[in-house]
């Protein structure tokens, strides 16, 4: 196994390193990585080290959290600085971050040992904050000025290529005598004007205008990208200056990271906590959610032994309560995730916010209406207890309509009070359901059947 595992790591950065076959990708060399560190952790420190430094730099950035601190203490701070300034700035300043959570001192070293350049340019995206467009951005881009022509810029972007000093270019960022960005030419484009042209007689109103400032939230360039279906977008200063660009495997990273913390939050679960290597930092915060489950948990049983009599009296009511309460349950969560969706999406804004109740509302009436008729077919056939029969209908409307609106009212109330909308949303709306199920059929019971 373990000597498949090397012969298939040999052979994939042999092709990469002859050009033999460009579509090997350094994730399957990560992905086999994983396997030999799974099997003999000795031998994949050594098989790290015989790694060339182009492509160990770029395996690092795929392995696991733990994988990754594990190569930073073996390779020390010279070979990391190696290892940064083979990748691109964007990721160069992705690794000193991943460095600095583990070791501030160990991400100074490493810093210090770079070139002046190197270092300020990924001291100045550090320096971004987590959600602003500069942190994503890289700085090595194709560019022209106005006044050059079109055949003295592609002889440059030749020589970067050659010297593999940029990747992925899809467009060239027309810029003025200060760098103030004009416009985006696809290459595509590029391709059907003479080398003699200049830039400034080529551009026109269908080229590409669009771009972001460094400090744009990137949640905003995540729906520009979607919205244009973009390849990549330039990044200006206050001042219309080009900063770098973001590519679209950099938005893909981000919604990636979006989705999994969302998911993570409409658990109950801390995103950053689950990647711990420790059982008990995770359980820890996953503990808290449910000591907050546990007390609304109790404040449904007191609304229930609030009908302790009525429950004694009728024995029917304690079998169909927990029908009520998980069919308002269900419902509500339906409407809830639909609701953060569209606000991750940037999809509900000010009269959206009003349509997305409004609908939900409805929605949740219809269904409400539906099975309430068939739970009380199936009450009265059960029980034998006409009146029975309408209580649960009765109730059943009544949750689901509750669950519908509060389903939106939640998470819309929560990212107006500026919190993540996933976070808390649904232990939030169960205690609603749960709360308005049981005190909506109880008390109905009581009032009707008593």
């Amino acid at each position: 196994m373990i000597e498949n595992v090397l012969e298939s790591i040999n052979n994939r950065v042999t092709l990469y390193n002859e050009g033999i076959d460009e579509s090997v990708h350094t994730y399957e060399i990560a992905s086999l990585l994983k396997t030999l560190h799974d099997e003999d952790e000795e031998l994949y420190a050594k098989t790290l080290e015989t790694l060339p430094k182009d492509i160990l730099a770029e395996v690092l950035l795929e392995m696991p959290q733990q994988h990754m601190e594990e190569a930073y203490e073996q390779l020390g701070a010279e070979g990391l600085a190696d290892l940064a300034a083979e990748l691109d700035t964007d990721d160069a300043a992705d690794l000193i971050q991943s460095i600095e959570e583990m070791d501030e001192d160990l991400a100074e070293e490493v810093l210090s040992r770079l070139s002046d350049d190197d270092r300020a340019t990924i001291e100045t995206l550090i320096s971004y904050g987590d959600n602003e467009a500069g942190a994503y951005m890289q700085t090595e881009l194709f560019e022209a000025n106005t006044d050059e022509n079109v055949g003295a810029s592609i002889k440059r972007l030749r020589m970067m290529k050659a010297e593999a000093l940029i990747d992925n270019v899809h467009q060239v960022f027309v810029v003025d005598k200060h760098r103030r960005l004009i416009g985006a030419i696809l290459l595509e484009d590029l391709i059907l004007h003479e080398p003699h042209e200049l830039y400034r007689d080529i551009l026109h109103d269908g080229h590409n205008t669009l771009h972001v400032h460094a400090h744009d939230d990137i949640y905003d360039v995540v729906e520009v990208f979607a919205n244009y279906n973009l390849n990549t977008l330039g990044v200006v200063d206050e001042n219309q200056i080009l900063l770098g660009r973001i590519t679209a495997d950099d938005i893909h990273d981000v919604m990636e990271e979006r989705a999994t913390e969302q998911i993570y939050h409409m658990a109950g679960v801390n995103d950053e906590a689950e990647q711990d290597e420790e059982l008990w930092s995770i359980g820890k915060h996953r503990a808290i959610w449910l000591a907050i489950n546990l007390i609304t948990a109790i404040a449904a049983s007191v609304v229930i032994g609030m009908f302790d009599a009525t429950i004694e009296a009728i024995v029917a009511l304690a079998i169909l309560m927990p029908i009520v309460a998980s069919m308002g349950g269900n419902a509500g969560t339906q409407t809830l995730t639909v609701t953060v969706r569209k606000i991750a999406l940037g999809e509900i804004e000010g009269r959206e916010a009003y349509a997305t109740i409004k609908r939900e509302v409805l929605l949740a009436l219809i269904n409400g209406i539906i099975f309430a008729a068939l739970i009380g077919g199936v009450a009265y056939a059960w029980f034998h207890i006409p009146l029975l029969g309408l209580v649960i209908a009765l109730s059943m409307i009544i949750n689901l309509f509750f669950a519908g609106f509060f389903g939106t009212i939640i998470p819309l109330g929560l990212r107006r009070a500026g919190i993540d909308p996933a976070i808390g949303s649904t232990v939030i709306l169960t205690t609603v359901t749960d709360i308005v199920g049981f005190f909506s059929f109880l008390g109905l019971a009581t009032i009707i059947l008593l």
